[in-house]
């Protein structure tokens, strides 16, 4: 069974750990099997690329390589500082997840 995740495709987050600890960026993509994610403008690696149909002059391209997910947390929408999630029901009886901070339901 894979462990839930706590951030999410499109969530602002702020990295708190590593390289690039103190910025914030975008999640592009989430890898739930190795609870990483690739946040937009974090973690960039050049990438040595042969000349093809999509770059025909090929070289050297910055990419965004994958960030742990324990080295991320959630930007709050509503206060605009990190925080951590939590889940709950709410009165639909659906899981949200919420701000420990604020209490704000995070959409």
């Amino acid at each position: 069974m894979q462990k839930k995740i706590h951030i999410k495709k499109g969530d602002t987050v702020f990295v708190n750990a590593g390289e690039n600890k103190g910025q914030q960026g975008r999640v592009l993509e989430v890898i739930r099997k190795d609870q990483r994610a690739i946040v937009e403008g974090i973690n960039l690696v050049s990438k040595h690329t042969k000349p093809n149909a999509k770059s025909p002059q090929g070289g050297i391209i910055k990419k965004e390589a994958s960030v742990h997910i324990s080295n991320l947390m959630l930007v709050d929408p509503a206060t605009g500082k990190a925080t951590r999630i939590g889940r709950k029901l709410n009165d639909k009886s659906a899981i949200v997840r919420y701000s420990k901070k604020s209490g704000e339901e995070i959409k």
